[in-house]
């Protein structure tokens, strides 16, 4: 996979394939649809690799995201009975370190070490998705929101997994490039909007 910050064009399968362990992924997308087949590309090849997956979003999101994948194939009652998936509500996760609207480092820490614990059963990889990033940004919590991807990226230091995260296009309604660059910087590669080629990602590597 291409270093450089331009935007490269792969097939979606070979873009996940590839990705590095340590690597923090965003998607800012335009609609829901496009974030969820992004999204259901991202775990089932997981799952085909014998990763766990930890998706923390909303309920909705989940629940589309389950439909997507059962029409895959997959059948998620085994896989979350081995801790090989883990779907988490975004909110109830968030509320397990927020305090006075901010996160809690020692909380975050605590949280997330017990859901990386049961994904590495069995020596397993774990790549994560979350979204509880993008409901702080989305409430205009900027200031919690950018406190939680330093925890993040600071966790994914020393655990070293991929973690992908993804926030609407919508909630950028204020001085909107000023805020893409500022969330980007917290992030090494961005998928970029592409509906004319479905089974492929466009992206770029963010310095």
């Amino acid at each position: 996979m291409s270093t450089n910050n331009e935007w490269q064009r792969c097939d979606t399968k070979a873009f996940w394939g590839t990705i590095a362990s340590d690597d923090h992924v965003v998607q800012i997308y335009d609609n829901d649809t496009m974030l969820l087949n992004t999204l259901a590309d991202y775990a089932s090849d997981g799952f085909h690799t014998g990763d766990s997956v930890v998706v923390i979003a909303t309920g909705a999101h989940l629940e589309a995201l389950n439909s997507r994948l059962r029409v895959r194939g997959l059948d998620l009652s085994p896989l979350i009975k081995a801790d090989q998936y883990i779907p988490l509500d975004a909110d109830e996760t968030l509320a397990k370190f927020m305090i006075n609207g901010l996160p809690d480092e020692k909380y975050f820490f605590e949280t997330v070490n017990a859901i990386m614990k049961r994904a590495r059963k069995n020596g397993r990889e774990v790549r994560a998705f979350g979204e509880m990033v993008a409901l702080l940004w989305e409430r205009g919590n900027s200031q919690a929101t950018m406190q939680l991807e330093a925890l993040w990226n600071n966790f994914c230091a020393t655990q070293r997994f991929c973690l992908f995260c993804a926030y609407p296009k919508n909630g950028f309604s204020h001085d909107a490039s000023a805020s893409v660059m500022h969330i980007c910087a917290a992030h090494s590669k961005l998928i970029g909007s592409d509906e004319k080629y479905p089974s492929q990602i466009k992206y770029k590597a963010v310095v």
